[in-house]
């Protein structure tokens, strides 16, 4: 829950009632994390509290040091607050009156300090939570371009994103997600870019947000801000790499930041985002375009290769005479069609697998998988040659796909259509591909057209969707996004 009524209890003056409080709200003495070390300067006590493994106890010692060394400096009648803040040489400290907001700060990894006689509090940020170091994601790998990829720690994204854009307009608003989880939530945009309509949608959406908890963090996120219900199609891109999340912010999308998620929510976003990736911008807008079709191609071919295939099997008359011998040129007892939606299945069994093995072991089972199963498979007249044939290809272009989200939608779509013309034949497949097509055309992203620039029509989108353009040309952002300011380069005499 994004809570913005919280309770507020003041701070007491005495420390032994923030004790008992931290005894009964937080389970102090019970939890053997949550620690508290009590010191007696200038007579006075004073508290520090702190969660063990979201702190760097280093800087922790570093506090007890500096504040005991106060009792041989300074005298008992000063003001023990302004000395111990004075003292205090981290560069983020802040004053907090409610013993509310120590709670959410010492359980987000800050310590807090409280002192005898005061109603106010210090709480110094040493967070150091528990992760691995930036490297390139596995799922978006590119030949030339950056290694260092969104880690589990929101700090180190913004950061990460923040390096890429040093703009003082780059903006990242923070909000606590989840009653009991807690979890930090960040808008990233420019503010002098991002379209004001889709941020305050965003912000109105995050704060209805009541759950107690998120710990599947983005995701969770995604569904109660999209409502994407029983949509196979992704309405949000998903990315781990700090230079696609930079570039879609100087678009002037809006990201998603979720701490202990390694991967950003691109808004707004439509079907050819996903069929884009980093590595068709490293390369000369040549190059980038012929990667960008030949990943169309296998987006295109995992879609309706294998009904396709299915169809002219079952009408041959279908066919010109030169390409004929496409179809099963051995007969089984097994039809074609449940043929391949068990071969599709297996592809699927076969990821899966590769996703719950020990790494040394995967490519070892999916060599072994593919050749020796496939093979006796056909031996034993469960398959045709042609079938194992066009299944694998059908899988690759699955895997050409760079959204993995897509791909799944595309592999629902591949078998409901393998279906409609197993029983339709050729009216199957041209009601299924028009149902198809109706279905991605009527979908809106946060109110932005899945289709566009195809549907609703627009010359230019539509060019650099099909041409890598080169960056120089690229004047003007994406009209999809509504940007405040539209020249990303100083415009032209014809694009004014």
């Amino acid at each position: 829950m994004a809570r913005s009524n919280e309770q507020k209890w003041p701070i007491p003056e005495s420390v032994h009632e923030i004790e008992n409080y931290m005894k009964q709200r937080v389970g102090l003495g019970v939890s053997f994390d949550f620690g508290v070390r009590k010191l007696k300067i200038l007579k006075k006590d004073v508290h520090i509290y702190y969660v063990n493994g979201l702190c760097d106890t280093r800087f922790i010692i570093e506090l007890i040091e500096e504040l005991v060394e106060i009792n041989d400096h300074e005298k008992l009648s000063t003001d023990i607050f302004k000395i111990i803040e004075n003292r205090l040489v981290n560069q983020s400290v802040e004053q907090v009156k409610t013993l509310d907001k120590i709670v959410d700060q010492v359980l987000s990894g800050l310590i807090a300090v409280v002192i005898e006689g005061q109603n106010t509090a210090l709480v110094i940020d040493v967070r150091s939570y528990p992760g691995r170091a930036p490297q390139e994601p596995d799922t978006e790998r590119v030949v030339r371009g950056s290694r260092d990829g969104f880690v589990e720690n929101i700090i180190l994204n913004t950061a990460l994103t923040r390096r890429r854009i040093r703009d003082e307009r780059l903006r990242f608003e923070m909000y606590k997600v989840g009653e009991r989880s807690k979890t930090d939530v960040a808008l990233g945009y420019l503010e002098d870019v991002a379209d004001a309509d889709l941020l305050n949608i965003l912000r109105k959406e995050i704060k209805a947000i009541h759950v107690d908890g998120i710990p599947m963090a983005d995701k969770t996120i995604e569904e109660f801000i999209v409502k994407q219900g029983w949509n196979p199609f992704p309405l949000v891109r998903y990315t781990e790499r700090a230079d696609v999340a930079a570039a879609h912010l100087l678009e002037g999308h809006i990201i998603i930041y979720c701490d202990t998620s390694p991967s950003v929510i691109i808004t707004p976003t439509t079907y050819f985002h996903h069929v884009q990736h980093a590595e068709e911008f490293r390369e000369s807008p040549a190059m980038g375009t012929f990667v960008r079709w030949t990943r169309f191609l296998g987006v295109l071919a995992s879609l309706v290769l294998l009904p396709l295939w299915l169809l002219f099997v079952l009408e041959p008359s279908l066919l010109p005479e030169k390409i004929s011998f496409i179809g099963p040129n051995e007969q089984t007892n097994i039809p074609v069609v449940i043929q391949l939606i068990l071969a599709d299945f297996g592809i699927e069994f076969l990821r899966m697998a590769a996703i719950h093995t020990p790494t040394p072991l995967s490519t070892a089972m999916g060599l072994i998988a593919a050749v020796m199963i496939g093979q006796i498979a056909i031996d034993v007249g469960l398959f045709v040659p042609e079938v194992i044939l066009y299944v694998a290809l059908a899988g690759i272009g699955t895997f050409t796909t760079p959204s993995y989200e897509l791909g799944v939608a595309n592999k629902i779509a591949r078998m409901a259509l393998t279906i409609l013309v197993a029983i339709f034949h050729t009216p199957g497949f041209v009601i299924g591909i028009t149902i198809l097509f109706l279905f991605i055309v009527n979908l809106r992203a946060l109110n932005a057209p899945y289709f566009w620039p195809f549907l609703p029509f627009e010359p230019k989108g539509f060019m650099q969707i099909i041409f890598r353009r080169a960056i120089p040309g690229s004047i003007l952002r994406p009209s999809i996004v509504h940007p405040r300011n539209r020249f990303r380069q100083p415009p032209k005499a014809n694009e004014k």
